[in-house]
């Protein structure tokens, strides 16, 4: 360096360590490579730290990513990255789901395309297809995962259907058998007639169809009732009818029997308290075979229960209707009433709610059908139990009664399923009736007669043993000893009934009143920027992997973190996600010109009365902010402390520290230069590791050139010092109190931004008496100098600012301006004031209308009172 350069110049000689730009797609992939390579998301069961374990909600082996994955993986990545930075064993298991039914159907319509169906190829060829087809095509997610930055450990990559998680399913079907928790019944199911099979009620999505509902008279006279059903095909296997018991309308009827039109079949009329009174006539039919409800009047009444459609929804009894699908039978028997003069009223359209198979989008039909249960009703109080004890967290608390409100109700679970793809249900049947079931390392017994249960288990069933299963047991490996129970479950609240409680039921069971996890986080879900659900008719689907295209994997993921409230939903627009790709920019534009200026985290950091009152202000609030990011942390907060995250790093560090270390790095004062650099590297070092858990690519890319360290992913997280200095954190915020003042009034009198005014400035007396120099600089204010004319002048803070804007305004156009916009503002308020000054308008407008008149009052008042002040510090001539 010469004699005359100074330090900002020589640094800017240097030769550049970070590209001018910041370009996503050349940095990503070859980082996210590194990091497996060098085996930093692989755990150790053998290591002394302490351990911190996450269990990937397993996605299906058919899906690929949505918003909604890569809204949980980003949270779930940001909570291991942390706990690794601090110094945990840190285990985030990732794996798959065979999701039985979802790609049962996928394979089922490769067949179709060759002419061929299953049972063209008979099970064991077919499921051998299934294996194929997964290996071939079956989990892109996985790859997505890589291109999201999720820190798994591959090492312990699992399937719900590999050998280990295979044995465990046979484990605990076992015992559960032989305790008694798992029978085999006739009961009412979900059952599609399209595949075939019960379905669960998560795969059951319901929506409002247009139906009929049809008022049909039982009986003749005096003894003659009215039902209403959306259903008349089933009114087939009616084989009652059921009242109230304090109904005094059906009093005398109760007990007696009454013709079953189309049948000439009598049924008896039956009370039972099921019956609202209140609803339609206070009378309903009872199809046992057919409804839910229905079948437990059956059940307390003794009641035949018999079937009146097959799997594929064809009715199979009377005459007339038998071989009809559901619906066909519905025209011809409504018909066949209409013509008996039994038909009181018809109501068409009737909107009501109908359950559909989420895979085909079939009607689902409530169907009696023999199949295996679990008896929960002790595993769902030892759930309940778990958390009301202590033993388990809800997060947030105010989703623990929606848990409660299942766990406390729930009804047996069916985990049979009309399959051939997933764990066969291991039990045996003999030539005289036996039943057997076998265990892992039981031998299935052999010989003429004896067959296997034909159905397959639920795939919620082995993706409730997740957490234990994936760790080895029933084996007790050091895997299971060291990393279970794991720390954290995050899922979304809308599988809080139907995966999170039976995880909570089978881990208590398995684990001896162990629970699976500690910490139950409950996130909302993703929806569009309006708030409305995501779907394909919608046309507001959106592929995370475009966004990830145009703007980077980092801010698609600081947006979602951006908008993860506990237990609410999510809007996402794009417009979001490129302003996070804007502050991903800040970080690198800010970062290299720092680089390019010297910062440096070598030596020492300076004592603080060696600081200026600026070092020591950004000091002291990158203190608190790295308390108040833990804080939210553990309280799972991650919209708040990304939101922390962001308005410090880009308004206090990159805005104004950035702005002020400008005056001492382009200075004469060496010492003072180089002790900015310092700060700003300690600064940008720390900020970037409270950064890196949700924007881990541009941090890692910044953080390693910054430092030469040799990889954030291993880095240690930011403790608090205890540095905190209020009087510079009061001076700087004077300081920029008054910056911010001059500035609102250059904008409001239209100068442009680059644009210098002369000023005379007086400090004397204020607590920002030695920032002059940074003042001027950050408010464009050039010396007063001669011919210096003050056109206005106005106070903050105790510091007296007179401004010459002769040469940059027009002042009487200006005023003229000013005055045409109060005007219309003052219109705006008195049109307001009336309306809320009239009673009648009070009494007749829907409130959200009411409130919108405030707002507008509220807002043109704040006009008013803005423009005055403008026109006030307007010269007069």
């Amino acid at each position: 360096m010469t004699e005359n350069t100074t330090p900002a110049a020589a640094a800017a000689e240097q030769p550049q360590a970070l590209p001018s730009q910041y370009t996503p797609a050349e940095v990503e992939g070859k980082l996210y490579e590194r990091w497996v390579a060098a085996g930093w998301f692989e755990a150790d069961a053998k290591s002394d730290k302490p351990p911190y374990t996450i269990v990937i909600p397993p996605p299906n082996v058919t899906g690929q990513l949505h918003l909604g994955h890569a809204f949980q993986h980003t949270l779930m990545d940001a909570l291991t990255r942390r706990k690794r930075m601090q110094g945990f064993e840190a285990l985030w298991l990732p794996g798959m789901d065979h999701a039985g039914i979802a790609t049962q159907n996928v394979v089922e319509r490769e067949l179709a395309k060759e002419g061929k169906s299953r049972h063209d190829l008979g099970r064991e060829e077919f499921v051998d297809r299934v294996w194929q087809w997964k290996e071939e095509y079956g989990g892109r997610i996985l790859g997505q995962m890589r291109r999201l930055g999720d820190g798994v450990d591959w090492s312990r990559e699992r399937f719900t259907m590999d050998e280990g998680l295979s044995q465990a399913v046979q484990t605990i079907f076992k015992r559960l058998y032989d305790d008694e928790l798992i029978y085999r019944a006739e009961r009412i199911i979900n059952w599609c007639p399209r595949c075939l099979t019960a379905i669960s009620d998560i795969e059951v999505e319901h929506q409002d169809d247009d139906g009929e509902l049809i008022s049909i008279r039982y009986g003749d006279g005096d003894d003659a009732i009215v039902v209403a059903t959306t259903r008349a095909e089933t009114m087939l296997g009616d084989t009652a009818v059921a009242v109230h018991p304090s109904d005094e309308r059906y009093a005398h009827m109760v007990g007696t029997e009454i013709e079953l039109p189309l049948t000439g079949r009598r049924i008896p009329i039956v009370a039972d308290e099921h019956v609202d009174p209140e609803f339609g006539t206070g009378a309903v039919k009872v199809t046992p075979a057919h409804d839910p409800n229905d079948f437990e009047i059956g059940r307390r009444h003794n009641l035949p229960m018999p079937s009146v459609m097959n799997e594929r929804a064809i009715i199979t009894v009377h005459g007339p209707f038998e071989g009809l699908d559901r619906y066909e039978a519905r025209f011809a028997i409504v018909a066949a009433l209409r013509e008996q003069g039994r038909i009181v009223a018809e109501k068409r359209p009737y909107t009501h709610a109908v359950g559909h198979c989420s895979r085909c989008k079939t009607t689902v039909e409530p169907r009696l059908s023999m199949q295996w249960w679990v008896r929960v009703e002790p595993l769902a109080r030892a759930a309940g139990d778990a958390v009301r004890d202590g033993r388990v967290a809800i997060h947030p608390q105010e989703l623990a009664g929606r848990y409660f409100g299942w766990v406390d109700n729930m009804h047996d679970w069916c985990i049979s399923r009309q399959l051939w793809w997933g764990h066969r249900i291991p039990v045996w049947y003999g030539p005289n009736g036996e039943t057997i079931c076998v265990g892992p390392n039981d031998e299935a017994p052999t010989g003429e007669g004896w067959t296997q249960d034909t159905d397959v288990l639920d795939t919620w069933f082995s993706s409730a043993l997740w957490p234990f299963s994936t760790l080895g047991w029933p084996e007790q490996t050091a895997d299971l000893a060291k990393f279970y129970p794991t720390d954290v479950l995050l899922t979304g609240h809308d599988i809080i009934f139907f995966w999170v409680a039976r995880m909570m039921m089978f881990g208590l069971y398995a684990m001896d009143g162990q629970a699976p996890f500690h910490t139950i986080t409950l996130t909302g879900l993703v929806r569009d920027q309006f708030g409305k659900k995501m779907s394909k008719s919608f046309g507001n689907v959106v592929d995370p992997i475009d966004w990830m295209d145009a703007y980077g994997t980092d801010a698609l993921r600081f947006t979602l973190a951006r908008g993860a409230n506990p237990g609410t939903d999510v809007p996402i627009g794009e417009d979001w996600v490129q302003g996070s790709r804007n502050f991903c920019n800040k970080i690198w534009n800010a970062t290299r010109f720092a680089l390019m200026n010297g910062a440096t985290v070598e030596g020492p950091m300076p004592a603080a009365e060696q600081l200026s009152a600026t070092d020591r202000w950004i000091l002291s609030r990158l203190d608190a902010v790295v308390a108040e990011v833990d804080a939210y942390y553990e309280d799972y907060q991650f919209a708040k402390l990304s939101d922390t995250l962001f308005h410090f790093a880009w308004d206090e560090v990159f805005d104004w520290y950035v702005e002020l270390a400008k005056l001492p790095l382009n200075g004469d004062d060496e010492a003072a230069a180089q002790a900015t650099r310092r700060v700003l590297g300690h600064v940008l070092d720390v900020t970037l590791r409270l950064l890196h858990p949700i924007v881990p690519f541009v941090t890692e890319e910044l953080w390693t050139t910054l430092t030469g360290g040799e990889s954030l992913v291993v880095a240690q997280w930011p403790t608090p010092s205890g540095f905190a200095d209020p009087a510079a954190e009061a001076e700087i915020t004077t300081l920029q109190q008054v910056i911010t003042e001059v500035r609102r009034f250059r904008s409001d009198q239209g100068l442009k931004p680059g644009q210098r005014v002369p000023a005379n400035i007086s400090l004397a007396g204020t607590a920002i008496a030695a920032h002059e120099a940074a003042l001027r600089q950050l408010a464009r204010c050039t010396p007063a100098g001669e011919g210096f004319t003050a056109t206005t002048s106005f106070p903050v803070a105790g510091a007296v600012i007179e401004l010459d804007l002769s040469g940059a305004i027009d002042f009487a156009a200006e005023r003229k301006r000013l005055s045409k916009d109060l005007a219309e503002a003052e219109k705006v308020r008195d049109v307001n004031t009336k309306k809320l000054g009239n009673a009648g308008f009070l009494a007749k407008a829907a409130p959200d209308v009411v409130d919108k008149v405030r707002d507008k009052l509220t807002g043109a008042e704040a006009d008013i009172e803005r423009i005055k002040g403008q026109l006030d510090r307007l010269p007069t001539a």
